[in-house]
């Protein structure tokens, strides 16, 4: 077996297939392409560096491991992927061993999680989630921005910002319906 190139492409279709099959090169070139993208969705919401990196390697371990659940008439493989880290990431961050962690952190160690790594990492302007997202209204970018980089469920954003569940849901249904438009062309 061949090692892929660093500026190779492998068509999605391809890169499914070579997953199924648990060929080793599909998961070199998932990491190579979308790890970063993926670990700085789930740095955004976790905070830190070791339990990014830790809810990374989970997350290309499910994709491994389940690729077979992956539906490509639901979305694109990365979209699934990320939905993947940042449900992984919400898990992390309400469990008990996360919250123990978090208080028992020297306030040197929180002080040092700025967004300045995740700022050299992770760019969406190479996979134009930005540019996308410029297409939604103000409401609609900003709930998407609190679900997925932030790590929000909707009812946490229906509490703390004083908006109906239902138009919480609505608004975030009707974005996910635009920018799945957007990336189907």
């Amino acid at each position: 077996m061949t090692s892929i190139r660093q500026n190779s492409f492998i068509p999605e279709d391809e890169l499914i297939h070579l997953l199924t099959c648990q060929d080793r090169r599909g998961m070199e070139y998932l990491y190579e392409k979308y790890s970063a993208a993926v670990y700085g969705v789930v740095l955004r919401i976790v905070k830190s560096e070791d339990t990014a990196e830790e809810v990374l390697q989970d997350c290309l371990l499910r994709v491994w491991h389940k690729i077979n659940d992956y539906d490509k008439n639901k979305g694109k493989l990365f979209t699934w992927m990320i939905n993947i880290a940042r449900n992984l990431a919400i898990d992390k961050i309400r469990s008990k061993e996360y919250k123990s962690q978090l208080k028992s952190n020297d306030i040197d160690v929180n002080v040092s999680l700025v967004d300045k790594s995740y700022e050299e990492r992770f760019k969406p302007e190479y996979i134009g989630v930005r540019d996308m997202l410029d297409n939604l209204n103000n409401d609609q970018r900003s709930l998407i921005d609190l679900m997925y980089f932030k790590g929000y469920s909707q009812s946490e954003i229906s509490e703390e910002f004083g908006i109906p569940l239902g138009t919480v849901k609505t608004r975030v249904r009707s974005a996910m319906e635009k920018l799945r438009k957007l990336f189907v062309n």
